[in-house]
């Protein structure tokens, strides 16, 4: 049983005071942040250099896989994505769409404008590699509050948010800083240097699933917003519970993409097509003002934006999506040197430069917090990452389903006896 990394309020108030005793402060610090990706950050200008390094001696046509380099720095071409042809089946389990499945680039484009923050989002999602998927069925939307909490009161389940921390598992640790919490996104009152996380995100005593920022606040009205503090077992234990699982991380990007080739974004080659706002994101002055130009302020409710061409929601934005891929930044690196890559599972074990040791999953899609500020990961390819045991108020997850668990589900309610309500 694993437990989220609890960081203490003084620690957040005083990062330089709490953060260099306690180096497990730090981690749930840089664990939660995967939109802000500060942690990334350190590691990304080292990465740049060497891969600027590596590249200058290969010729145009090595630089990436399955596609070919126009010659600018940077700039890549993604060759077509090439769904399976077979017909869909002829019915989807509620609330999920069939997902072809196909051939694809998979990897992030540079960001159109080309800006350092949506460059820096992108340097651990290359080379862009050709990979292969199976067709499977995948929830329209996030998970919502309601359908979580159907699994709650059908399981008793208590998410890790819930549980108050075990002394052994955080030694030195003072005891009255092991309480049931989470962390929280909390804006200061004025501008701030964007190099310390600490002065937009607090740890909340109290705060979890059904009290998203903090013991004061509840779910009144929202049942059709996406459940958030999720641990990454708290999304297994849902999806084992619905007879689905998480998606892979080539998945989850198969279906993001909605049949497009190499798009910046999940609907296409334009943040803002027409002057529309497509996702959930931050406007405003990052971190202390979010003008909710979009017309949410903070998190939105499920589907409140423009569908992807597989019809599906909120692939962009709004919170970032668990995976079950371990998270390594030269996986795709792996992945290229084997030729096409046929479901990818993702790599054997975590690891995260920034935080050596550190039992990381892959997050994908961003969130509402996400801006050229300082995050641009609501480009479509580019990738989050977190420990398995935090989740935070912009986290939740969606599930997949493959035709043979879709199968299985049916025969098992056509065998289940008929009772009268």
């Amino acid at each position: 049983m694993s437990h989220r990394k609890q960081p203490t309020t003084a620690a957040c108030k005083n990062a330089a005071g709490g953060a260099s005793k306690r180096r497990w402060l730090v981690i749930v610090a840089v664990a939660v942040v995967a939109c802000a990706g500060l942690a990334f950050y350190k590691y990304a200008t080292s990465a740049a250099n060497q891969s600027v390094t590596a590249n200058a001696g290969m010729p145009p046509s090595q630089n990436i896989a399955g596609g070919a380099s126009d010659g600018a720095v940077g700039q890549v071409s993604f060759g077509p994505t090439v769904a399976n042809a077979a017909a869909p089946p002829a019915s989807a389990p509620a609330g999920m769409v069939w997902i072809p499945g196909g051939e694809f680039s998979m990897g992030a484009q540079s960001p159109p404008d080309m800006d350092d923050v949506g460059m820096q989002a992108t340097l651990d999602s290359r080379p862009i590699h050709r990979v292969y998927v199976d067709g499977f069925f995948m929830d329209k939307t996030d998970v919502t509050n309601a359908e979580f909490e159907k699994f709650v009161k059908a399981t008793g389940y208590v998410t890790v948010a819930e549980r108050k921390p075990r002394a052994e598992d955080y030694p030195g640790a003072p005891p009255e800083n092991l309480v049931a919490g989470s962390v929280v996104f909390a804006p200061p009152d004025h501008p701030v240097k964007l190099n310390d996380y600490f002065q937009w995100w607090t740890y909340v005593p109290g705060a979890n699933w059904r009290h998203p920022l903090g013991p004061k606040s509840n779910l009144a009205g929202k049942g059709n917003y996406p459940v958030v503090h999720i641990a990454y077992e708290d999304a297994q234990a849902y999806a084992k519970w619905a007879g689905k699982r998480l998606p892979t991380e080539a998945e989850w990007e198969f279906a993001a993409r909605g049949g497009l080739a190499g798009k910046p974004f999940v609907w296409g080659d334009d943040f803002r097509p027409h002057g529309k706002w497509m996702a959930n994101t931050h406007q405003g002055h990052f971190p202390d003002t979010d003008s909710g130009e979009d017309g949410y302020r903070g998190i939105a409710p499920v589907a409140q934006f423009p569908a992807n061409g597989y019809g599906l929601y909120d692939m962009a934005g709004n919170v970032w999506q668990w995976t079950s891929d371990w998270y390594r930044p030269d996986y795709y690196k792996q992945l290229q040197a084997s030729g096409l890559a046929r479901n990818p599972q993702g790599p054997d074990s975590a690891y995260d430069p920034a935080e050596p040791g550190q039992a990381k999953k892959v997050h994908r899609g961003g969130s509402f917090l996400c801006t050229d500020q300082y995050c641009s990961r609501y480009i479509v390819g580019t990738r989050g990452k977190g420990d398995v045991d935090t989740g935070t108020n912009h986290l939740g997850f969606r599930c997949v389903m493959t035709l043979q668990q879709s199968q299985t589900a049916q025969n098992l309610n056509k065998t289940l006896p008929v009772t009268n309500p």
